[in-house]
């Protein structure tokens, strides 16, 4: 496993960076909730009244005066903005870098298959994601404990789940594209990560375009939906694992057969 030791090493400063900044931040919402837990139904007012906006990022069903609605769209919004970035970025550079950096002739010169190369890589980002949302629940777990407010902890674990099958299917699907790159993806894989995030806005506000909850790893993270039901749209989920699979079956396929330079 030294492919993988590697890559989880040389993403030390990365993974700190990230997921302190989304835990912290999570944290100091929750944290602030007490003091603001008196205006939240004025708020929760104002939001109702704002038609299609309000629809959009699902604040519509929520309930600003408890502590799980607003965990669900303050927490929800930052990890699930910023876990698709960090998601994202990640695995589409994890196939490429070889070549961006000039290190696959190196590589390639190991008694390792490239089949082990995918795999200790694959496994070193799941790792890595893995990482960011233990150290980000551990912070919002914290701040909620701190706070001393009854909190539900299936609906608020079920949330973090949440987030983390829309991370893992971004994975998926980068890890996937980064097998046909040869030069930076960050962009792209930046932008696959916000264009999921906007779909789920459109089919939000248009009764038409439901459908696209299907695509987007969005669909199945709306707080309102699993604070509801208590549980996750496995009607969402099931699509998006199996768009998961097969970026990473194109991946190993692609790669498998590169002119790897």
């Amino acid at each position: 496993m030294t492919i993988f030791k590697q890559e989880v090493k040389s993403q030390k400063l990365s993974i700190s960076i990230w997921s302190l900044s989304i835990g912290l931040l999570i944290a100091m919402c929750v944290l602030m909730y007490p003091d603001m837990k008196s205006q939240m139904s004025d708020v929760s007012e104002m939001f109702s009244s704002m038609g299609n906006f309000t629809q959009a990022f699902g604040m519509d069903q929520l309930n600003f005066g408890t502590l799980l609605g607003f965990y669900a769209v303050e927490g929800g919004n930052i990890l699930g903005i910023g876990g698709a970035f960090f998601a994202a970025i990640t695995a589409i550079t994890a196939l490429m870098k070889e070549e961006k950096e000039r290190t696959a002739e190196f590589l390639m010169t190991h008694p390792v298959s490239r089949t082990r190369v995918i795999t200790e890589k694959l496994i070193s980002v799941f790792a890595i994601i893995l990482i960011l949302n233990a150290v980000v629940f551990i912070c919002s777990a914290g701040s909620v404990i701190a706070i001393k407010e009854e909190a539900d902890w299936t609906v608020i674990t079920l949330i973090h789940v949440a987030y983390l099958l829309m991370q893992l299917e971004i994975v998926g699907i980068c890890f996937g594209i980064s097998a046909f790159l040869r030069k930076s993806g960050l962009g792209l894989g930046i932008g696959i990560a916000a264009m999921m995030y906007f779909l789920n806005i459109v089919a939000n506000i248009s009764e038409d375009a439901k459908v696209l909850k299907y695509i987007t790893p969005f669909g199945y993270t709306e707080g309102a939906d699993i604070i509801n039901d208590s549980a996750l749209k496995t009607e969402y989920i099931i699509p998006g694992m199996v768009l998961m699979v097969i970026g990473i079956i194109f991946a190993y396929v692609k790669y498998t057969k590169k002119d790897i330079q």
